[in-house]
Formats: C-alpha cells, sequence, structure tokens
C-alpha cells in the first residue's frame, strides 16, 4: 500500500487515533487491498469481485457503526480510487457500492484532501451515480440506527455538492435542483404571488413552461420537488423525536446535518435564491420552533445549529428565551418576508 503516515514521533506522543504503519501492515485490509487494488501489487490482481465489495460494506462500515479507523485505513488502501469508482456501473450497482462510495467520499472531504479528481476515469457514470443518490436520499424507510446513519452519510454527501458547485461536473447535477424551475413545487397562488413581485422571472418562467418536454416531465417534476420532499421527510423525522423517553441517538444527528444543509443552502446564492421560498413554503421556521427535540438535552447542538443570522433591529435589546427559539432559524431571506410581524412583536 503507498498511502501510509509515517510517524516522527514517539509511540506514546503520537496523535489519538492514529494508525502506525505497523498497524498498516498487519490489518486485514491490507491484505485484501494487495490482492485487488493496492497499486503497488498491480500486476498480480484478482478480477473484479463484487461480492467483496458488500463483504467490506457490511463488516467494515455498517458492523463497526462507521468506525473512522476502519474507513481511514480503507480510505489509506485507495480502495475508492481504485476500486469503488473504476468498477462502478449505475445499471447494475448494489446500495452497498453506492453507499461505499458515499462514505468513502465524505472521508477524503473530511480529510481535506482532493475528492473530485476521482471522477477523471470514469466520469461518464457520475450522472446516474448522482442520481442514485438523490433518489436514496428520499427513500422511506423505518428509524433506525442502521437506515439513519445511511441517510445522514448521503446528506452529507449531497451538502458536499452543493457546496462544490464551482466544479462543472457538480454543478452540472446539481444547479437542476435549485432553479426557478423549482416552483412548480409551489402552490399556484403563492407562486404567482412571487412571479409578480419580479416580472423577469415571470417571462423566464413562461418559457421554461414552453421548453419543456412531454416525454421528460415525470423526471422533470421529480427533480423540481427534490428539495421540497427532502425538506418534508426532515420536518417528519425531526416531530417523530418524542419530547422525553428513549430516542434514536441517529435521528437526532440526522436532523443536526440537515440543519447545517439548510444553513449552506441559505449561505450560497445560488442555491438560497429559489430555494430560500421554497422553504418559507414548508413552514420550516415555524416547525422546527416547534419539535420536542428542542425540549430534550441531546437537542443542544441542534438548536446551536439553528442560529444562522439574525437583523441587527432584533439584537439591540435582550431578548427572552422564548424568543430567541422563536427567532434563531432565521435567514435573511426568511426575515425580510416576516419583518413587519417581528418587529411588532419584537421591536422598540
Amino acid at each position: 500500500m503507498t498511502k501510509t503516515k509515517q510517524m516522527d514521533e514517539p509511540a506514546g506522543k503520537m496523535r489519538k487515533g492514529a494508525l502506525t504503519v505497523a498497524q498498516i501492515n498487519a490489518d486485514e485490509l491490507t491484505f485484501l487491498a494487495n490482492r485487488f487494488w493496492a497499486p503497488d501489487t498491480a500486476d498480480s490482481h484478482e478480477p473484479y469481485n463484487p461480492a467483496i465489495v458488500e463483504e467490506i460494506y457490511r463488516r467494515e462500515i455498517c458492523e463497526s457503526r462507521y468506525s473512522m479507523r476502519r474507513i481511514m485505513m480503507l480510505e489509506f488502501s485507495q480502495y475508492l480510487e481504485n476500486y469503488l469508482w473504476p468498477n462502478y456501473r449505475g445499471d447494475v450497482a448494489t446500495r452497498a457500492h453506492l453507499m461505499s462510495i458515499v462514505v468513502m467520499l465524505n472521508e477524503k472531504f473530511r480529510e481535506k484532501v482532493e475528492v473530485w479528481k476521482v471522477f477523471n476515469v470514469n466520469g461518464e457514470q457520475f450522472p446516474e451515480f448522482f442520481q442514485h443518490v438523490l433518489e436514496a436520499c428520499l427513500e422511506e424507510s423505518a428509524v433506525s440506527e442502521y437506515n439513519m446513519r445511511e441517510q445522514t452519510s448521503l446528506l452529507v454527501f449531497l451538502n458536499h455538492c452543493f457546496n462544490s458547485m464551482e466544479v462543472e461536473l457538480c454543478r452540472n447535477q446539481a444547479k437542476r435542483l435549485v432553479s426557478l424551475a423549482m416552483w412548480s413545487c409551489l402552490q399556484p397562488k403563492r407562486r404567482d404571488q412571487e412571479l409578480k413581485e419580479i416580472p423577469e422571472w415571470r417571462k423566464f418562467w413562461k418559457k421554461l413552461q414552453k421548453r419543456d418536454k412531454p416525454d421528460q416531465k415525470q423526471k422533470l417534476e421529480w427533480e423540481r420537488h427534490f428539495l421540497q420532499n427532502l425538506t418534508i421527510k426532515f420536518m417528519h423525522i425531526l416531530e417523530s423525536i418524542p419530547g422525553e423517553g428513549p430516542v434514536c441517538e441517529e435521528s437526532v444527528r440526522y436532523c443536526e446535518r440537515f440543519l447545517e444543509f439548510l444553513i449552506d443552502l441559505e449561505a450560497l446564492l445560488p442555491t438560497r435564491r429559489f430555494f430560500n421560498t421554497v422553504m418559507d413554503d414548508c413552514h420550516v421556521v415555524v416547525r422546527c420552533s416547534m419539535a420536542p427535540l428542542l425540549q430534550r438535552d441531546e437537542g443542544n447542538l441542534f438548536a446551536q445549529r439553528w442560529t444562522v443570522r439574525l437583523h441587527p433591529k432584533l439584537i439591540q435589546r435582550q431578548l427572552t428565551e422564548p424568543e430567541c427559539l422563536e427567532l434563531d432559524l432565521l435567514s435573511p431571506g426568511i426575515f425580510v418576508r416576516h419583518q413587519n410581524a417581528f418587529e411588532r412583536n419584537f421591536g422598540h
């Protein structure tokens, strides 16, 4: 294996969680990598075996509860770039193959290493891969640790994609989800009201209606409703968390990550321009402020993350805790929409 960390410090002073060269060389994954994908043994690799992907996902990722050390080992071995992605075919790929790629991409983002060059090879498969990720994000499944870990991983990757709009490969797939066309998910009266405020957008809207081809209508409508449906799914998960009693920790983590996702979408001009209205139409602010999770100790991080940015007029005086809870989730765009009401309630 070529990607190993050289430890210059004494063993007692090594960074906690770091892998030593001896540990890497003795690990079972190293022997597996040498058989199938390690660059140093390229001349003697065995043929691609999809069962290996299934086994690694089950044993090293799922059963280890997404252990960072096991995922780091896979990253060191160049599992993604030398085995997972070159052998990905959208028409035959299994869920384990899809999720393995997502997990390994998230690890690259976590380690802050180059990500998108992986797709220089087999890049024609990326659109289908991205579509499968979107479909997996909307799957309805029972709330369990296993399912919610998968959903959180998918959401984290999706957020990375929206935060990488400068990359053409990513932009070509993500931009269609946040264009003016997504307003087709709004109620007609609400949409007409929004279009009336900006006549230029009304012109674009009419052109979009004429441009749509009948044979693509179902696919286009699915894409245009994606973020709305994903937001609704999030709110259902959030509202399923009880105010007291047992709770699935992975559900809480999903909600925390989703709030981070919303904040990032609101922070980027290309994504917030039209999504802001959809988020408002879903009543995200009101429903989050009423979520039982806010009353639980497990909801502390969720409550902290929903503080985005407040209008200066609303922080001129000390707000009470209930007022803060009601205001914390407001993004600049949503605040403008409700400015008069909040100034009546909280203004001087």
